[in-house]
């Protein structure tokens, strides 16, 4: 089994691009589960809810990685905890590095920010130069990795096509 990870920074289409190629290559994808979380809690989000959301996370991943047929596509992974963490508390809890030093991965798929921004309540930096930042700190992540990545750009069409070719090159190996 394969595990496919779009990452990138928020309204780069990584949910659009996620469930894209699970219906592409026949196979489910796990959602990110800080949205939900967030969604129904009734206070904005704190440091502590952080260790639940990668508890959620890799949860939520072991789920759908019963139901996937050759591949899981994985809309974020704990580094994006970690990066908010970073920025906004100035840390990152012990406990989510142990988790994101044990997480696998097959192939990274890095989302661009040519998309224009679309606003959601649960976003917080729509500033070019915030989304360049957090596009520039996600680049330095998987190139630190050493695990394949391919960076993502263009419409939404030239988006999924370029990541189903590289799905596809990772599955026929």
């Amino acid at each position: 089994m394969k595990k496919v990870v779009v990452i990138g920074p928020e309204s780069t289409g990584k949910s659009t691009l996620s469930e894209m190629l699970a219906m592409r290559f026949h196979t489910v994808w796990t959602p990110e589960y800080a949205r939900g979380y967030i969604e129904h809690l009734e206070r904005p989000y704190e440091k502590d809810d952080l260790l639940k959301i990668a508890e959620g996370q890799l949860a939520l991943e072991q789920q759908q990685l019963a139901k996937a047929t050759d591949v899981l596509i994985c809309d974020t992974d704990l580094y994006v905890i970690k990066v908010w963490s970073e920025h906004k508390y100035g840390d990152c809890d012990n406990r989510i590095l142990a988790m994101i030093a044990q997480q696998q991965c097959d192939l990274y798929l890095l989302t661009n920010i040519d998309l224009p921004w679309e606003h959601d309540p649960q976003r917080e930096h729509p500033e070019p130069e915030m989304r360049s930042y957090f596009y520039n700190v996600y680049r330095d992540i998987v190139v630190q990795s050493g695990i394949p990545f391919v960076d993502i750009s263009g419409s939404y069409t030239q988006r999924e096509a370029i990541a189903a070719t590289a799905v596809d090159k990772l599955l026929r190996g």
